[in-house]
């Protein structure tokens, strides 16, 4: 009988193709499945409108960690797959191949480098840290932020953060029900501060765009939580509470409008005066209700969510 000579390596060649063919396609199944154009893909996910310059600050920090995460995927994936290739075992072996110990450049290299990677990202997010929770001493403009079972309440205040009074005598207040979508406005400045409180459990105030949350924690001034952001752009952006408060959690939404700072005094007066949210916004051309979101159907009896 005549013997084939070959034939296995042939085997474990082509099986080698179809595993690395096969993995290929593993690879590229969760960009084609995900429906994200090329543009999207390099935000990782993330939004292309960010308007805050600590939302930028952010980004960047997120980007760049992912990056070097890569970086050190690609060098750990390459050594592994080199390892496969170079050191398989092939028909004409006869021995074991020779065994590496104690390497001491080698075990050097490998425990200062994740030191090094673990200080620069320490560094860095540190410093991003800082930003995004500095507070100035005169900021530009205040608003008292209010989270209760299951909305909001905005109230506007001076620039030391004292509420305004309106022609009834009463704060100037935005407060949404089912039925509405309460609406925010700021100004497009640097230094607008925010005052927030829940009235009954932990709420969280999110606008996704800014790209972090606040928790909104009971209990009074003790509780308060503080922060300033400085907007770098206006537009109209959606807020969610990100902390699971109850059956209507879900619903919980906002609206923010950033404005130019002649509209946002101009809004402002006009609320002092006696005018409605809708009223006042379109006074300075703005849309009367919230275009990001709508009211949802909070009646249990209607079975869902409309």
């Amino acid at each position: 009988m005549r013997q084939v000579v070959g034939k296995p390596s042939r085997v474990r060649r082509g099986r080698a193709r179809r595993t690395i063919g096969l993995t290929g396609i593993a690879a590229l199944l969760p960009v084609v499945l995900a429906g994200c154009s090329l543009d999207d893909a390099f935000y990782l996910g993330w939004p292309r409108t960010r308007p805050t310059t600590q939302s930028e600050q952010m980004f960047d920090l997120w980007i760049g960690s992912t990056v070097a995460a890569l970086v050190v995927g690609l060098i750990v994936w390459g050594l592994t797959f080199w390892c496969i290739a170079a050191y398989k075992k092939r028909d004409t072996d006869t021995e074991l191949p020779r065994q590496t110990k104690y390497n001491l450049p080698a075990e050097l290299t490998f425990t200062a480098l994740p030191f090094v990677l673990i200080g620069v990202l320490f560094y860095y997010t540190v410093i991003v840290q800082d930003e995004v929770t500095e507070m100035s001493d005169d900021p530009y403009a205040c608003t008292q932020v209010t989270a209760f079972k299951w909305n909001w309440q905005f109230t506007y205040t001076d620039a030391d953060c004292e509420p305004l009074t309106g022609a009834d005598g009463r704060p100037v207040t935005e407060t949404g029900n089912s039925e509405y979508i309460p609406i925010i406005v700021v100004p497009n400045e640097d230094d607008v501060r925010f005052e927030a409180n829940a009235e009954d459990v932990i709420h969280s105030f999110w606008v996704p765009d800014m790209l972090f949350k606040r928790d909104v924690i009971p209990g009074g001034e003790d509780q308060t939580t503080r922060w300033e952001v400085d907007f770098n752009t206006e537009g109209t952006f959606v807020g969610r509470c990100a902390e699971l408060c109850g059956a209507y959690h879900a619903f919980m939404n906002f609206e923010m409008r950033v404005v130019s700072p002649e509209d946002y005094e101009t809004f402002v007066n006009a609320r002092v005066e006696g005018m409605t949210t809708p009223e006042a916004l379109e006074l300075i051309g703005q849309d009367a209700y919230a275009t990001t979101t709508h009211p949802f159907d909070t009646d249990p009896a209607s079975g869902e969510a409309s």
